[in-house]
């Protein structure tokens, strides 16, 4: 097995794609509730509503969800960028980079308040929310979305129709995959909706604190290896300090 190949199925870890979900959930239910109704997660539901804008002639609420949409496409375009131009070779690879991009993207949400900047909010979210669909495809070999459902209770009811009708243990397994998620989606969605109610808007450093979780989970041991010894080697020597300070 190849380094890259080792990453990759690193990154396909189930209890990894479980806690992706479950942050794509509590994103979603926070920018739903708590950030003026946009769906920073999917772009599906930000086109109807932007339909619906447009028919009743309410111009600013186009905006929001044109900003919302236009980030989201960003981040599919910034996530292929970084996949096609980082190198196999590096200490670190795709999926480390565009979860670390997640975690610096997100952590000034914390400090937005609600109301006038929900916009900004919203393109950051929807954003991050692209970059980890793009980046994420798979768990265990299957292809799924960790900030979305539809396509995943479509593969997992499709799974289980062929378990059950043809009697076949890998389509049962496949289908609990695929169910196991969807319901990490709705936890988070719930855990965010009570969380936010009761504690109010500093909970949100849990989602770049999950994510931190996931970056450990698919970074492998050589890499963990390579980043402290370049740590080390960068940090400057006591007798550089003493000279420095000079």
């Amino acid at each position: 097995m190849t380094h890259l190949e080792h990453t990759n199925r690193n990154a396909e870890k189930i209890a990894a794609a479980c806690i992706l979900s479950i942050s794509g959930g509590f994103l979603d239910i926070y920018t739903y509730l708590f950030r003026g109704g946009v769906f920073a997660n999917a772009v599906t539901g930000n086109m109807v509503l932007f339909g619906f804008n447009i028919a009743h002639g309410q111009w600013q609420g186009c905006v929001k969800y044109i900003i919302a949409i236009t980030s989201y496409a960003i981040g599919v375009f910034a996530a292929e960028f970084l996949h096609q131009k980082m190198s196999a070779a590096r200490k670190i690879g795709w999926h480390q980079t565009i979860l670390m991009l997640e975690i610096i993207v997100l952590l000034p949400v914390i400090f937005i308040p609600y109301g006038k900047m929900d916009f900004i909010v919203n393109s950051l979210i929807s954003l991050v929310c692209a970059m980890q669909v793009q980046t994420f495809r798979r768990v265990n070999g299957l292809p799924f979305a960790s900030t979305m459902c539809t396509g995943n209770l479509r593969s997992g009811t499709e799974a289980l129709f062929r378990g059950a009708y043809y009697k076949t243990t890998a389509e049962l397994t496949k289908a609990w995959h695929y169910f196991i998620i969807i319901l990490c989606f709705i936890a988070g969605a719930a855990a965010g909706a009570v969380l936010l109610k009761h504690f109010g808007h500093s909970v949100f450093f849990l989602v770049p604190a999950a994510l931190l979780a996931v970056f450990f989970m698919v970074t492998t041991k050589r890499q963990l290896a390579a980043l402290r010894h370049a740590f080390r080697h960068n940090q400057p020597s006591s007798e550089s300090s003493r000279r420095i300070s000079r």
